[in-house]
Order: structure tokens, then sequence, then C-alpha cells
């Protein structure tokens, strides 16, 4: 912005220093820094309206667009139903010329019919249900991990 260089700020620190004084200086700087936090808070204040206008700018331009763009499709499709309703409505597929031809048969697939479910039995309350023979005796459970010495 204002392309201050190392030169050009050592001159204007030895100028504050003589002008203001070395005790005074401190004080001077807070109050520099104070004006410079406002003025930079003002400008991006500033510059966030103006990016805020120019968005709602482009946004109306946009919706303009989209209205004579969605005008335009109306008219379209006005014009093809207008086409269309003056046209007569097929029923069926066009006749096709020629001797008819006979559809192939149709074969059954070759897997297996899907088995029948296995019944479940509901138990209410405390009544144990009866035993399936098909069922394991015991539970089948995950095996439980074995921990040696280097894991823990």
């Amino acid at each position: 912005m204002f392309d201050i260089g190392a030169a050009e700020l050592l001159v204007i620190i030895i100028v504050a220093v003589i002008v203001i004084g070395p005790k005074d200086l401190p004080l001077a700087m807070r109050v520099a820094g104070r004006w410079i936090g406002k003025v930079r808070r003002i400008s991006a204040q500033f510059r966030s309206g103006i990016d805020t206008m120019v968005r709602e700018a482009e946004l109306e331009d946009m919706e303009k667009k989209w209205k004579a763009q969605n005008e335009e499709i109306m008219r379209r499709s006005a014009a093809l139903t207008e086409a269309e309703a003056g046209a007569p409505l097929m029923t069926g597929p066009p006749p096709v010329e020629g001797p008819p031809v006979e559809a192939a048969p149709v074969e059954a697939p070759l897997s297996d019919p899907v088995p029948p479910a296995r019944p479940v039995k509901v138990t209410v309350g405390n009544v144990a249900p009866e035993a399936d023979p098909t069922a394991p005796s015991e539970p089948i459970l995950p095996a439980k991990p074995h921990l040696s010495s280097d894991d823990v």
C-alpha cells in the first residue's frame, strides 16, 4: 500500500525518537497502534459493504438472466404443446409391413428352487423352547484373544 522499505522505516524511527523523546515513545506508539486498528476496522467494514453491494448486483443480474431463460423455455414448451395437440395421437406401435414374426419360446432357468426357511419358535415368559435337533448343543462364541506380556 505505502511501500515503506527498511531505510524509510529507520528514518521514521530516528525522527520519532528525536521529536517525541525516548520517555514518551511507548505511549505514542500505543496511541498510533489504536488509530491504525480503528482505520483497519473501518476499512474492513467499508470493503465488506462494497463486496455485499457487488454480490447483490450480480445476483440481480443473474435473476434477470434466469427469468429471461425461463420465459424462453415456457414459450418453447407452449409451442411444442400446441404442435403436439394438432398431431394425431398414436395408441400403439407403428404398423410393420411383411409377414408376422413368431416369438421365441421362453425356457425356465436351470437353478434349484430356494429351500424353505426353518420355522422359528418363540417363547413367552419363563417357558423353555423345545430342543431343535439341528441346532448346536452349545452356543458358538468368538475366540478370546490371547494376550502376552509384550502386549501389556
